[in-house]
């Protein structure tokens, strides 16, 4: 299962192939311009169906920061799971470190998040990982942060 691949986009089945995540906490709906393992784009377009919106804020909807990096730490997994053909691997992802996290401008229902995600450090066959995001809509910055995980493959 460590065999490389070139697949440079994943579609939302792909993406449910490789993340355990699942409704109302699976945050990316596709991942482009995949590089191997060193970079990609992850996709979120942004609802008012989603469930947390009822709460954060009633009258004034703002997408939480929490599941911004959440969502950026996703398009990572992906990225790497996809290239390191992990598809159907029954992989779970940890946070060990959240760094430098900053929100600069909000995100509303209507927005498409793009989370471009870089590795800082991680090697093929490697469960700990640190990755560098960057997450906007229409171009201006939303939110940014480095972020460790640990992807470990259940047997």
């Amino acid at each position: 299962m460590s065999d490389t691949v070139t697949q440079t986009t994943a579609d939302i089945d792909l993406i449910q192939r490789i993340l355990p995540h699942r409704y109302p906490f699976l945050l990316v709906d596709r991942v482009r311009d995949i590089d191997g393992v060193q970079s990609a784009v992850g996709i979120k377009n942004v609802s008012m169906n989603e469930p947390h919106f009822q709460g954060h804020f009633p009258g004034n909807p703002i997408m939480p920061g929490v599941t911004i990096v959440e969502a950026m730490a996703q398009t990572a997994a992906v990225m790497v799971g996809t290239t390191m053909n992990l598809v159907d691997g029954n992989m779970l992802i940890y946070f060990m470190a959240i760094d430098g996290c900053k929100f600069r401008r909000k995100v509303v229902p209507g927005d498409q998040l793009l989370m471009h995600v870089e590795t800082v450090r991680g090697k093929p066959g490697g469960k700990v990982w640190k990755f560098k995001g960057v997450a906007t809509v229409d171009g201006d910055m939303a939110a940014e942060a480095s972020f460790t995980a640990m992807m470990d493959l259940q047997e």
